[in-house]
């Protein structure tokens, strides 16, 4: 569903990028609020209510992931697709990145590998394009931080939505009521389809977070990362034989390099999985150690000879 969201956003022009990232909030919200009543999952709403740390945090990974759909879309129906998926390519190289800037992490010398071919991939992008590729970086860098602020939170998925879509409904909705009041918004006035493609904006955003959540805990995280690559794989060939996007010998180049460094980190990462199962299992198998009988007590406390108090 991630991949293929590219070929939706372009359904609804003549939206623009501003009105439809509205339309994405408030629906959304509509959405997993719907979920949450048939769920009947209200008890983590008083809980989170009285943790102001914990508030400011959703209201920061709002924000952020506000910037990232707004780019996405845009870029979208700028025709700039192959930058987006670009952008999710390089997300695991950020993350890893901030993850030893801002949590001081260590990393293997394939991780450095691999952030360093990553780097270099930006900078022929970039000298290619005569620009940096501003839209890759900002969706990298917006999500790699929204889930550097998920971790913090620890909510789960439809509950983290569910906070985030409320407190991003308001502004969205005083937007949307704007833009009607200046005869500008499209949501009644181009037919009831477009209206419908609008309101499904809640149900494209929600949809695959629901089933992210599901698999989570059923498939093994190694497999989940892997298959997390499924969607720019999908989003670049979308651009490249759907929309005709060119692709300049650089580009492929920086493309190539950048492939190069997430081969090297899965690799690893696999590596290390491996490793710690293969570890987990020895300690599993080594018999437990023979225990010794301890010494009789002594009626004497050390130190003291019989007769002295």
């Amino acid at each position: 569903m991630w991949g293929l969201v590219p070929l939706f956003w372009p359904l609804l022009k003549p939206s623009g990028a501003i009105e439809i990232l509205a339309h994405r909030m408030v629906w959304s919200l509509v959405f997993v609020g719907a979920a949450l009543l048939v769920l009947r999952r209200w008890a983590w709403i008083g809980e989170l209510v009285r943790q102001p740390r914990r508030l400011a945090l959703i209201g920061f990974a709002a924000a952020v992931i506000t910037v990232n759909w707004g780019v996405y879309i845009w870029s979208v129906n700028s025709g700039h697709v192959v930058e987006a998926s670009l952008g999710y390519f390089i997300n695991p190289l950020v993350t890893i990145a901030m993850g030893v800037l801002l949590l001081k992490e260590r990393l293997r010398p394939v991780q450095w590998a691999a952030v360093g071919i990553g780097a270099a991939a930006v900078i022929v992008l970039a000298v290619g394009a005569g620009r940096p590729p501003w839209i890759s970086l900002t969706l990298a860098l917006s999500f790699a931080t929204y889930g550097l602020v998920k971790k913090k939170v620890n909510l789960g998925g439809l509950e983290s939505l569910a906070a985030e879509t409320a407190m991003q409904f308001l502004p969205a909705l005083g937007y949307l009521v704007w833009l009607g009041a200046q005869g500008d918004a499209t949501f009644a006035s181009h037919g009831v389809g477009h209206g419908a493609l609008l309101a499904a904006t809640g149900v494209v955003t929600a949809a695959p977070l629901v089933c992210f959540g599901a698999a989570a805990i059923r498939v093994p995280l190694s497999t989940l990362g892997l298959l997390q690559y499924l969607a720019p794989v999908f989003q670049f060939g979308l651009g490249i034989l759907y929309f005709h996007e060119a692709m300049p010998a650089e580009r492929w180049a920086g493309f190539s390099l950048v492939w190069l460094a997430l081969t090297l980190l899965t690799w690893d990462a696999l590596r290390a999985a491996r490793r710690g199962r293969v570890a987990l299992a020895a300690a599993r198998a080594e018999p437990a150690p023979a225990i010794e009988p301890l010494p009789a007590p002594s009626l004497n406390p050390p130190g003291v000879r019989v007769g002295e108090e």
